[in-house]
């Protein structure tokens, strides 16, 4: 199935987090088809490795979504047009941690450097937002009170399903804001299943390898992991679609597009998380409304 059919010459994608695993196969596809590729990524010295290995044109620049001086470097410096912003980097049930400013490290990585990044950039975006979320999200809620897990015991799965949920939610509100402010541009989610990847972070060696062997015995590769993402950035489906892969417990398959639950629908949550996210980030959406 090529998800690619047309020729993404002219076009430049910022992927974050695109050194290895999905975000790496999502750059290969794209650069294959003539997209300039932008790989966003933390080490840059990875990330050159990993540009000298892929087709055609692609560059490196360095972003740390885990601290939110480096996202606002990172999008001073850009100043060229974006037709694909993919926000694919993330981290998932490590000990607990913290950013730079302070914030729960999956909530402060996944979902506030996104959110900065996003809006930071959103005037030179002519094409599609897409993030990635994951199944995950069932199991999250946002705790408005204790956001950070700063006073509630942690609880590390919990915390990366609250910040997959606000994935989906920041893209139900980037929506709605994108539409009311006449853009053309859409906001759009996906999730990759299962795939085999280097985002799990346990506390053991033990417990490592368990995750490890339980998840190449389920598990698509990267490029199959990969494909919902292109789904969602390339295909013809409305802003704040969410894309997954069709196989049984969306754990792997060809993409379509799939359900989410009741909490990631919950437009008033999407909106005070959104309000909650500028005042933390102190990033705003940067269109205006027309009157």
């Amino acid at each position: 199935m090529d998800l690619l059919p047309e020729n993404q010459t002219g076009r430049t994608a910022v992927i974050t987090g695109a050194n290895s695993g999905l975000g790496r196969a999502t750059a290969a596809a794209l650069a294959a088809k003539g997209a300039r590729v932008v790989l966003a990524v933390r080490n840059p010295r990875s990330g050159r490795e990993v540009a000298g290995q892929l087709p055609g044109d692609v560059e490196v620049r360095q972003l740390d979504l885990a601290e939110l001086a480096s996202v606002r470097a990172f999008a001073a410096e850009f100043a060229e047009p974006i037709d694909l912003l993919i926000n694919n980097a993330g981290i998932m049930i490590p000990p607990l941690s913290r950013t730079a400013d302070g914030f729960e490290s999956q909530f402060g990585t996944n979902h506030l450097g996104h959110f900065a990044l996003t809006n930071l950039l959103l005037r030179q975006i002519r094409g599609r937002v897409v993030t990635v979320s994951s199944n995950g999200h069932r199991v999250g809620s946002i705790d408005f009170a204790d956001l950070n897990w700063e006073r509630r015991p942690y609880r590390a799965t919990a915390a990366y399903g609250q910040s997959k949920l606000a994935n989906l939610l920041f893209t139900a509100e980037l929506q709605r804001r994108l539409a009311e402010a006449g853009s053309p541009v859409l906001a759009t989610a996906a999730h990759p299943g299962v795939a085999a990847t280097n985002l799990l972070k346990v506390e053991t060696p033990v417990l490592s390898s368990i995750a490890k062997f339980g998840t190449r015995l389920i598990a698509q590769t990267p490029e199959q992991g990969a494909r919902p993402t292109l789904y969602a950035a390339l295909a013809d489906i409305p802003g704040n679609s969410y894309a997954g892969p069709r196989g049984f417990l969306q754990n792997r398959g060809a993409p379509k597009l799939v359900g989410r639950s009741a909490k990631a629908r919950d437009l008033e949550t999407a909106r005070r998380l959104w309000t909650v996210s500028e005042e933390l980030t102190g990033v705003r959406f940067p269109l205006t409304v027309p009157a």
